[in-house]
């Protein structure tokens, strides 16, 4: 099986992987088009490898265009789960946002930016003023209760099924679980009816390869997004054996996506 990554340090573990820098896809064209699998591409270079070339891609291209954006996400979430989903507006930017949402929702109140990972572009807003600054710098708005959590779940999701899951507990009067923000880490009474919510989501979407955030609450899930790239501390802690997992999964799994229509195509000569 032939393999071109682009990202190396997500495929140490998996042999015979070619590396090509993100920046060569073109002038590398015919080792790519050569390959069964291209692997973790950024996501600039997707539709030109899935749509353009027709190649198989890990993660999945649902995992990347829905992952990408927290808009599309969470739109897609309503679609199909949306009991899942914390109560969530999506408005346009500008104060004349802010009576719509206070109308609607009572402070303290999470903002996001549509596209952010590991905490960076979340934070909690207690103030009027706050949420006023927020919707005047923003062009999308993306807020959300703030739900009674004082920790949420990491659910790792690979190939197709959960590779392991832990809970993130943040500091005593600390707001953000990430790990990258120091939150401490335990494996320990980790619900089953989350599994198997993200497992029934993972494989609805073919997401194939996420980190989901998950809170808790009164014994219902509630997915707060998911990353298609993820931090792997955690795993590397615990000796998951993530890249023999996706391996697996490359040997035996063939995507449905993109579809090959039923009439020839032919080159531009």
């Amino acid at each position: 099986m032939r393999l071109v990554t682009f990202d190396p340090f997500r495929t140490l573990g998996i042999p015979g992987v070619l590396y090509i820098k993100p920046e060569m896809i073109f002038s590398r064209r015919r080792e790519i088009e050569e390959a069964d699998w291209v692997l973790f591409p950024e996501y600039w270079q997707v539709n030109a490898l899935v749509y353009g070339l027709k190649k198989r891609i890990f993660p999945s291209v649902s995992s990347y265009h829905l992952g990408h954006d927290k808009v599309e996400m969470t739109r897609a979430l309503w679609a199909v789960f949306p009991e899942y989903v914390p109560h969530t507006l999506i408005l346009p930017g500008g104060a004349e946002s802010v009576e719509k949402i206070l109308d609607e929702m009572t402070l303290p109140l999470v903002v996001k930016e549509v596209r952010s990972s590991q905490g960076r572009g979340v934070r909690l807003v207690e103030t009027e003023r706050e949420l006023l600054a927020y919707a005047e710098t923003n062009k999308i708005l993306y807020v959300q209760e703030r739900l009674p959590i004082d920790r949420d779940l990491r659910v790792v999701f690979v190939g197709e099924e959960v590779l392991t899951a832990y809970w993130r507990i943040g500091g005593e009067g600390n707001f953000y679980n990430n790990v990258a923000r120091g939150a401490r880490v335990s494996f320990e009474d980790i619900p089953e009816e989350v599994l198997r919510v993200v497992t029934t989501i993972a494989r609805h979407f073919e997401i194939n390869h996420a980190g989901f955030d998950v809170a808790f609450v009164d014994g219902r899930p509630y997915i707060l997004e998911f990353n298609v790239l993820f931090g792997n501390q955690a795993l590397r802690e615990r000796k998951v054996p993530l890249e023999e997992k996706i391996l697996e999964y490359l040997r035996k799994y063939t995507p449905t996506f993109p579809v090959t229509p039923n009439f020839p195509i032919k080159k531009v000569s």
